[in-house]
């Protein structure tokens, strides 16, 4: 493996895993926010305990999730220092950002927030939990500000061999990234919603603290509704946007080999990537133009014409991202999204109509379904970057340009390595602390003090 293909795959899996704890930090600091909002309304002790139970399992995440992007940035420099140089006067702006201002506001205020029980008022200390909250979605913004730039570059003109900003409210007010956040932040929404439920139906399994549970199962059963809904809601959106911008990402997703109007929207395709054409397809007829137009006309280009359109517009190359990885990851994003939805109302059954009794069957269905938004994120991002390819910076800077020049393979490869069993280390720890304060409930928690002094 060259050193192009090596850094791809170092940056790979860095990303993927350090995602897998974002958006855990971005819904459950909402849904613990929530929470003692209403403690402090009510005055109901219930929702202290359940701000301390779950509040332990967030600072886990936020742990875990600071460790993991902490490496993140070493990459731009180690492995793709030409693109840092190409596109550092825009990319370092945001970044800069996020560090300055939004992490250090975060970790700031989530610092009152551990320390500050009993040592300042109730309201400062949910003041404080809400700053998190603020905090940790104004850094995931800033950070999605400089890989919107990437994906709809805007801004910026080209001097010296490089880009330029020209504009910086042009990248904060980029229309991909009025796509791409809210899909990030429901994607929080309902990652931490099917955190809670799962851990709520073990809990209730397990007899624990039914009061502080049921009460939990509920509330990650509303959440994860709203959060579920808003992500197939605002996808809607964001697919129809990369028609329009990034077509050929959406082409690749649907194995559209062709232009057709009306077009087809594939179920189930196998593809030959070489020839470019359907080995065996399922396809729904007209479905792709009403996710494009709302209406079952409209063309879709197809990646043989868009091909050629780019050859013309930028020069003779293969412009064709990885087809079977596009088209894979999209429908495992999608699909699970969808399935999601059905696991919701059988969580909704349980704690609204059949009075938390909980089948066997359904509680291995709830309980293993914590995985489902991890996997569906993961293959969110893969396909948002894998379907941008050949190019870094859509339409600008191209892939192959972008890697370091003086690194050489076996250097990409000691790192990779490092990397990859530092972040495998990780996952004991991380895993040990969910499984140890999620098996002893609400035992132990100062809260039980404050529920006789209170009664």
């Amino acid at each position: 493996m060259d050193v192009l293909a090596l850094a791809r795959w170092q940056f790979a899996i860095v990303t993927v895993y350090h995602w897998l704890f974002v958006p855990l930090t971005l819904g459950l600091g909402l849904a613990i926010a929530l929470m003692e909002t209403q403690y402090v309304r009510s005055g109901d002790v219930k929702y202290k305990t359940m701000v301390k139970f779950w509040g332990k399992l967030f600072l886990v995440n936020f742990a875990i999730g600071v460790a993991t992007g902490l490496f993140q940035e070493f990459q731009f420099g180690m492995n793709w220092s030409e693109y840092s140089r190409f596109v550092g006067d825009i990319f370092g702006a945001p970044l800069a950002i996020e560090a300055l201002l939004a992490f250090f506001m975060e970790s700031t205020f989530l610092g009152i927030w551990i320390f500050g029980w009993d040592k300042v008022s109730k309201k400062v200390h949910l003041l404080s939990i809400w700053m998190v909250v603020i905090g940790s979605n104004l850094s995931a913004f800033w950070i999605l500000v400089a890989n919107s730039f990437m994906q709809h570059p805007v801004g910026y003109e080209l001097a010296n061999g490089r880009a330029e900003m020209v504009d910086f409210l042009a990248l904060p007010t980029n229309s991909y990234l009025w796509n791409q956040y809210p899909h990030v932040f429901f994607d929080g929404v309902a990652t931490a919603a099917f955190f809670i439920i799962a851990i709520s139906i073990y809990q209730l399994k397990k007899n624990k603290n039914q009061e502080v549970f049921k009460t939990s199962l509920k509330f990650g059963v509303a959440f994860g509704l709203v959060g579920t809904l808003f992500v197939g809601l605002v996808g809607h959106s964001q697919a129809q946007m990369i028609i329009e911008q990034q077509p050929m990402k959406m082409a690749a997703a649907e194995a559209l080999w062709e232009t057709e109007n009306p077009a087809s929207m594939s179920l189930f395709t196998i593809g030959d990537e070489e020839k470019m054409e359907d080995v065996f397809a399922i396809k729904i007829p007209a479905a792709l133009s009403f996710l494009a137009y709302n209406k079952f006309e409209g063309e879709i280009k197809g990646i043989k014409d868009i091909q050629k359109e780019y050859e013309k517009t930028y020069g003779p190359g293969n412009y064709v991202p990885p087809v079977a990885v596009s088209y894979w990851s999209f429908r495992i994003m999608a699909g699970i999204g969808t399935a999601m939805l059905g696991i919701l109302l059988l969580a909704w059954w349980v704690a609204f109509k059949n009075n938390f009794e909980i089948p066997p069957l359904v509680y291995k269905i709830l309980f293993f379904s914590i995985g489902m938004p991890y996997l569906a994120n993961s293959a969110g991002w893969i396909f948002t970057e894998v379907g941008r390819q050949p190019w870094t910076v859509f339409g600008v800077y191209r892939i192959e340009n972008s890697v370091s020049i003086a690194t050489t393979a076996g250097e990409v490869w000691f790192s990779m390595i490092g990397f990859t069993l530092i972040y495998a280390a990780l996952v004991f720890p991380t895993v040990y602390l969910w499984k140890k304060f999620a098996n002893a409930g609400t035992d132990g928690l100062e809260i039980h003090e404050s529920i006789k002094s209170e009664n």
